[in-house]
C-alpha cells in the first residue's frame, strides 16, 4: 500500500515537471526562429492524434455514453479557451519572461478559479482563502522583481500580463470543464477540446503565414514532437493516474514541484540565472497555494492538463 502511494506521488511529480518543461521547449523553439503561432499549431497538430488514440484505447476497456450535440458544442467552445487562447497567450508571454516566472504565474490558477467561482457560481470565500491568495500573489511579486533585475522592465511587465491573462482564460476553461467532465469523460473532453483548438490554430496560421508551418528547421519539428508527447500527453496521463489513486487534492500538493522544477530547468538548459529572491518568491507562491489546497476548495477543479 505504501509503495502504491509513493508511485502515485512520483507520477504526480513527474507530470508536474513535464508540464513545466513545456516552457523550456518553447524557448528553445524561439531560438530556432519559430513564432508563437507556429509553435502552438505544431503542438496541437502533433498532439491531437495521440489524444484520439487514448480515446480509442480507453473505449476498448470501458463504454462511454454517446454525446449529445450540446455537449460537443460546449466542449469544443471551451477548448478554444483552454487549449488555443490560453496557450497562445502563454507562448507569447514566454518571449519576454523567464520560464520560472511563467510557471509561478500559472500556478496562481487555483486562486483565480476560486475568485471566478465566487462570481460565476456564487461560491463563498472565507478569510483563510483570502490570506492564502494574498500570500501567493506576494510570492509572484518577489519572482517578478527577480526578472525585473535581470531583464528589461517593460518586457517583463508585458510578458507577465500575457501569462497572467493565460492563467485567467485557463481558469474559465477549468470551471466550465468541471460542469462537463462527468458526462463526457476526462480523456474524451481533452481530445474534443484539443480538436477545436487545433482547427483554430491552423486557421490562425493560415491567416498569418501558413507557409511558415512547412518551412521550419528540423529542430523546431523535433521540439514540437517533444512538446506534444512529453510536455502535453504524457504529463496529462500521469496526473490523471495520480488523481485516480490518491485524489485531486494530494495530487495538487505533489505537483507543487512544478515551479521549482521550471526554475532549475531554465537554469540548466537556458542559462537563466537563479537568485535567492526568486527561490524565496517561488516558495511563498507554493505556500499560498498549499494553504488553498489544505482548505480543500480547489479540489473541485478538474485535473485536465496545463495551458
Amino acid at each position: 500500500m505504501q509503495s502504491q502511494f509513493v508511485i502515485s506521488i512520483a507520477l504526480a511529480s513527474l507530470g508536474a515537471i513535464l508540464f513545466a518543461a513545456k516552457a523550456i521547449v518553447v524557448k528553445f523553439s524561439y531560438q530556432y526562429g519559430a513564432t508563437a503561432d507556429v509553435i502552438l499549431t505544431l503542438r496541437m497538430v502533433f498532439s491531437l492524434p495521440i489524444f484520439w488514440f487514448a480515446v480509442w484505447w480507453s473505449q476498448r476497456h470501458s463504454s462511454l455514453q454517446p454525446l449529445i450535440r450540446n455537449d460537443i458544442v460546449k466542449v469544443c467552445s471551451i477548448g478554444l479557451l483552454g487549449y488555443f487562447l490560453s496557450a497562445y497567450l502563454d507562448f507569447l508571454g514566454l518571449q519576454y519572461i523567464s520560464a520560472g516566472l511563467e510557471r509561478a504565474i500559472l500556478y496562481l490558477t487555483p486562486a483565480i478559479v476560486l475568485v471566478l467561482s465566487k462570481f460565476l457560481l456564487n461560491k463563498a470565500i472565507d478569510r483563510r482563502q483570502y490570506l492564502a491568495m494574498a500570500v501567493a500573489y506576494l510570492g509572484i511579486m518577489l519572482v517578478f522583481m527577480h526578472d525585473i533585475q535581470i531583464n528589461e522592465g517593460g518586457a517583463v511587465v508585458l510578458g507577465s500580463v500575457l501569462v497572467f491573462m493565460a492563467a485567467v482564460v485557463y481558469s474559465f476553461y477549468l470551471i466550465f470543464a468541471g460542469e462537463l467532465v462527468g458526462r463526457v469523460g476526462s480523456i474524451r473532453l481533452v481530445a474534443l477540446a484539443s480538436a477545436s483548438a487545433t482547427i483554430a490554430a491552423c486557421l490562425q496560421s493560415l491567416v498569418l503565414n501558413f507557409n511558415q508551418l512547412l518551412s521550419q528547421s528540423t529542430e523546431v519539428y523535433q521540439l514540437a514532437w517533444i512538446n506534444a508527447l512529453f510536455c502535453t500527453f504524457i504529463p496529462m496521463v500521469c496526473i490523471m493516474m495520480a488523481v485516480q489513486r490518491i485524489g485531486s487534492s494530494m495530487t495538487a500538493q505533489a505537483s507543487t514541484i512544478g515551479p521549482v522544477g521550471t526554475a532549475f530547468l531554465g537554469w540548466y538548459f537556458l542559462s537563466e540565472p537563479i537568485s535567492l529572491l526568486q527561490l524565496v518568491g517561488i516558495g511563498v507562491v507554493l505556500l499560498g497555494i498549499a494553504i488553498l489546497i489544505s482548505i480543500g476548495n480547489t479540489k473541485e477543479a478538474p485535473e485536465t492538463g496545463s495551458p
